[in-house]
This record gives C-alpha cells, sequence and structure tokens, in this order.
C-alpha cells in the first residue's frame, strides 16, 4: 500500500494541467455501509478477467455501436482514392468503417489504448478490409512510435479524427467500472489489463489523502462540492472498508448531499443528474491521464497531416473541449483564462520580447497560422442524433485545415 501511495502521489505531481463543505454525518454513513454489504456480495460475481476475442465478436455480431455526428464527420472528410487516414480513437469502429466503405481505395490506421477495441479492429480488418484497415494498439502519445514502424513520413496524412473520451463499449461493459449506473469493480482503466502496474480508481479513492482527492475531483470533474465528497470517502473507508466497487462509490458519494442539494444537481442540459456523475468524470480522467493523452495528441497529429489535411475533434466536456479550441487557435495551454483586453495584450507582447521579436498585441503575434478553422462555432448533435444515441447531447464537434504554409520535414 504505502508503494502504491507513493506512486499516486507522483501521479498527482506530474498531472498537472491548466484549470480554464460540511462533514458527513456518521450515522449516515452507517447507513451506507450497510447497503454497500449487499453491492459488495453482487459485484464480486463478476469475472475480471475479459475475454477481448470474444468481447470483440459480441460488439461486432450484435452492432451496438451508433458513432456520434457521423454524417456531420463523413461530409467533412469525405474521402477519396488513395487517401490515408487515421482514427485515433477506434472504439467500436463506428467512424472508421464509414470512412473505409466511402471509398474503397483508402486506408486507415485504427488506434486505441483499450485491448477490446483492438480485438475488434482486428477482426474487421481480417474478415472484411484486409490491409486497408491497420490497428494500432497503444495511448494517443504513442502515435507518432506506431505510424514510425509502419514507415509513415511525417505531413502524409490526409484526415485524422479523434472521438476523445470514453467509448460506448467501456461505458456498457460492467467489469470495467467506468459506470455508476452498472454495478463492477472500481477500475476504469481505459488499457484494462494491458498495462498491469497502472493505478485503478479503487486504487486512488483507498490510497490518496483527503486533499490530494479533493484537488483531482476539483480539477478534472469541476465539481464544487469536491471537498465535502473527499471527506466523505476518506471517512468511510477509514471507519468501514475500502471502496471496491462502482456503486459502493455512487452511494458514499450520495450520502455526502442532503436530498435537497441532491435534487439540485442538474447537467448542463438542465436535466437531473447523479450526485456521483462529476466525481466518476474526474478519477475517470485521473486513471488515464487523459488531458495530457489529448495534448501530446494533437501535438503528434499536427506533425503527421499534411498540408491540406484535415482534422475532426469531437469532445465531450468542457476541459477536452478548451483544449481542443485552444490548440486549433494557437493559444498556449498555460495561459490564465478569462483575461481581459488589456492582460492579453500584455503577455502576448512579453512572449514576442521573449523570443526577440517586437512587441505586438495578442491577437496579431499569437494568431495561429498552423489550421484554419472550418467553422466559427462547434457543430452540436442533431435532435435524431440525440435520439438514435443519447450519448451525443453533450458532444461538440470542430473541425479545421492543416494549411500550407507549415511544412516539417522531420
Amino acid at each position: 500500500m504505502a508503494s502504491m501511495r507513493a506512486g499516486l502521489l507522483m501521479m498527482c505531481k506530474s498531472r498537472v494541467f491548466t484549470q480554464f463543505c460540511h462533514k458527513a454525518k456518521h450515522t449516515k454513513l452507517a447507513q451506507c455501509a450497510t447497503a454497500n454489504i449487499g453491492i459488495r456480495n453482487v459485484s464480486s460475481s463478476y469475472n475480471s478477467s475479459i475475454n477481448d476475442e470474444d468481447d470483440a465478436m459480441f460488439l461486432h455480431g450484435n452492432k451496438l455501436h451508433t458513432p456520434v455526428m457521423l454524417d456531420e464527420v463523413l461530409e467533412f472528410m469525405s474521402p477519396s482514392e488513395n487517401q490515408v487516414f487515421v482514427d485515433m480513437t477506434f472504439g467500436a469502429g463506428g467512424h472508421s468503417k464509414a470512412i473505409l466503405d466511402a471509398c474503397p481505395k483508402t486506408t486507415l490506421y485504427a488506434l486505441d489504448r483499450d485491448p477490446v477495441a483492438i480485438a475488434v479492429a482486428k477482426q474487421l480488418s481480417s474478415k472484411c478490409y484486409g490491409d486497408r484497415l491497420v490497428p494500432l494498439e497503444g495511448k494517443f502519445s504513442d502515435l507518432g512510435k506506431l505510424l514510425s514502424s509502419h514507415n509513415v513520413r511525417h505531413n502524409s496524412i490526409d484526415g485524422v479524427l479523434i472521438d476523445a473520451g470514453c467509448s460506448s463499449m467501456q461505458m456498457d461493459s460492467a467489469e470495467r467500472g467506468f459506470s455508476l449506473s452498472k454495478d463492477g469493480p472500481l477500475d476504469m482503466r481505459m488499457d484494462s489489463n494491458r498495462l498491469p502496474h497502472q493505478p485503478t480508481a479503487a486504487d486512488v479513492v483507498n490510497a490518496l489523502s483527503e486533499i490530494d482527492i479533493s484537488k483531482i475531483l476539483k480539477m478534472y470533474g469541476e465539481e464544487r462540492q469536491a471537498r465535502k465528497i473527499a471527506r466523505a470517502i476518506v471517512q468511510y473507508r477509514e471507519t468501514f472498508q475500502p471502496i471496491a466497487t462502482t456503486k459502493e462509490l455512487a452511494h458514499i458519494v450520495s450520502c455526502a448531499f442532503t436530498h435537497r442539494e441532491a435534487r439540485k444537481r442538474k447537467d448542463k442540459l438542465s436535466r437531473p443528474a447523479h450526485s456521483a456523475t462529476k466525481t466518476f468524470q474526474a478519477l475517470r480522467i485521473f486513471v488515464n491521464n487523459e488531458l495530457n493523452e489529448l495534448i501530446m495528441g494533437l501535438e503528434q497529429v499536427e506533425r503527421y497531416i499534411k498540408p491540406g489535411g484535415k482534422l475532426a475533434i469531437i469532445t465531450f466536456h468542457s476541459l477536452e473541449d478548451r483544449i481542443a479550441k485552444r490548440f486549433l487557435r494557437g493559444i498556449d495551454y498555460s495561459e490564465k483564462q478569462s483575461m481581459n483586453l488589456r492582460q492579453k495584450r500584455r503577455l502576448g507582447m512579453a512572449k514576442d520580447e521573449e523570443h526577440g521579436k517586437p512587441g505586438m498585441p495578442m491577437e496579431e503575434g499569437h494568431k495561429n497560422t498552423v489550421w484554419k478553422q472550418i467553422r466559427k462555432k462547434v457543430v452540436i448533435p442533431t435532435d435524431d442524433d440525440i435520439m438514435k444515441n443519447p450519448r451525443a447531447r453533450s458532444a461538440k464537434l470542430r473541425t479545421a485545415v492543416k494549411c500550407d504554409d507549415n511544412i516539417d520535414n522531420d
């Protein structure tokens, strides 16, 4: 436990991103613990091992996945003969299949860190698309070395799609521990057992201090009641038992709120939201280092897309969308949010002077010349899209084309 806690503390220190309560009653936590005994007994019957091939066959055979904003992505990409694409979040393959089917002479590299998704990609490659579909197992930050292993050069890719966040098949699998509505082990690792030493969400809530848990919930879940929730988590594990399941954690977070407070919880569409929704989001992002991976992935994409090549980014919450927006606009990730015009001008002049340039206003000195955004405003799902896939309701699509005067031949 000591070594696990030390490793998690190192993760807390290394995963630093630009960021754009009262004590739970003992009797309430005791009631929560009593309820969780049954939950833990039920969850213990789960088989923690995942058969990648069986899961892939089930997913492929039953066609469970409905891609988010598929028509908009296809219209933007407009696949044509001999073009090469990269789907950096293959998942169940919905977007990739549509791109490959749109033109019979395209090639697509399917990147995913999830072994189940890679098993799906391998099945599709062997049975449907042959060498037109090339599975790449790894994280966003691994894109460069994986493409290099297939002799793909910089400035050679015609289009890249990033569908950020958690995939539907991960959310729908109780054994993966992503969903608060499905009881299972509190895991949340997108890599599953591919990286056995990677800490799980259970390791995080059972090993870190109240202050560290609070920081994670506030930074990655934008949770206003982070201290209250963190205090309830620490009280529960110290008084009763380590937290092991998704339902157990969801109950603990619920116990940190009064009924009136819980009823006030709404999502961004003003619908009732579970008290633990932001907690689960924060833990998932932290465990998988999602925001850093997105930043590193975008930097790799910029090197490999050819001039005139297309980039489509689908995000599902404000932290991801803020990174995508800043990347496409050429704004530094460390820049303070909500600066007034005077602050922006001062920052722009200071940065230009550091690079030996005459001071210029922010709008001139930091104008992005790498990407040309196709639309000023994001594309959001239609009502029909949301009916087909309710999880698409919070999605945002940003599209851009790489400008011709930014060529890196390394």
